[in-house]
């Protein structure tokens, strides 16, 4: 390819990976106070169709992805409320939300925008070159010409790291992730921990189903998200829980998702269908290949009592 041909395909595989990456950091928030998030799925699809109906009432992309963010946090709530109150088997339960969510933004899609109906020509985010560093050759349209999520997204990766590793806000939701008990005998409520990552990771994962409708696309689909919530959660796995390696995690998967649409405007004489597996294909390549080689909080996946000895 020449270098046009080059700078669009990066391009295209940083804005793919964007997504992936919103809700992966989001995933490490929980990840590291002891809960599976397997509920990304369902917290993706509720952003991207409150994003995109936010936008539609208001013609702001940007009241469109705070209402992405709120549906987001609220199914994540859910999540909350059923691996930490109930203390529900937390696969199950986030399985569960998938379904319960994929199924009612589909309902509310018929009932808000007409049966069959798709809204069009939403408010959605735009490009925007940052001056000077846009000009740079090569380098400067690839990162320095994108949309305002794209540039938030990256710096939330130092941002994170910063929040997890240096403050004592970080050392907490750690401690909780692999001492709950010795974390409660020193005074930090667990539980309101837990609760508080939750809501970081519906925030964050609301926004990353929000960045697929309105700064991707400007539509809502059903099951848009297309299993982007469980390739999320795996960066989180493949990250080895740190957020600059879901950053890479991600970007990998945005390879070779604009990889697949490339090959399919070659038209190679293969169904198209064998070119979208592609980046679930090589997620799951992946994920074989580091599982058994990472180590994730001690506390992952265990409910916690005070009372329990």
């Amino acid at each position: 390819m020449d270098e046009v041909n080059v700078i669009g395909f990066v391009q295209a595989a940083i804005r793919m990976s964007t997504p992936i990456l919103l809700a992966g950091l989001g995933g490490l928030f929980t990840s590291r106070v002891g809960i599976i998030n397997f509920a990304l799925e369902g917290i993706m699809v509720t952003g991207a169709f409150f994003g995109v109906f936010g936008s539609y009432i208001s013609g702001s992309p940007w009241i469109g992805a705070l209402f992405g963010m709120i549906g987001g946090m609220a199914a994540a709530l859910i999540l909350g409320f059923m691996s930490i109150t109930v203390k529900v088997d937390q696969v199950v339960s986030g399985t569960g939300i998938n379904i319960l969510f994929l199924g009612l933004t589909s309902y509310l899609l018929n009932i808000v925008f007409d049966i069959g109906a798709k809204p069009s020509q939403v408010a959605s985010f735009q490009d925007i070159p940052i001056p000077i560093l846009s000009q740079i050759p090569f380098i400067g349209p690839i990162l320095f010409n994108q949309n305002a999520l794209v540039y938030i997204a990256m710096l939330l990766v130092p941002f994170c790291y910063y929040v997890i590793y240096k403050t004592s806000f970080g050392l907490t939701l750690r401690a909780v992730g692999e001492h709950p008990r010795a974390a409660d005998s020193l005074g930090i409520s667990v539980v309101k921990t837990r609760y508080i990552a939750i809501v970081i990771s519906g925030l964050l994962g609301g926004l990353g189903g929000a960045f697929l409708s309105i700064a991707q696309l400007s539509v809502f689909m059903e099951n848009m998200t297309a299993g982007r919530g469980y390739v999320a959660w795996a960066s989180v796995t493949v990250g080895n829980w740190n957020p600059f390696g879901i950053l890479g995690a991600s970007l990998l998967f945005g390879l070779a998702d604009a990889l697949q649409l490339r090959l399919q405007a070659f038209g190679i004489g293969i169904p198209h269908q064998f070119f979208m597996m592609l980046p679930y294909i090589l997620t799951m390549l992946v994920l074989a290949g580091v599982v058994g080689r990472t180590v994730g909080p001690s506390a992952m996946g265990k409910p916690y009592s005070s009372e329990s000895k």
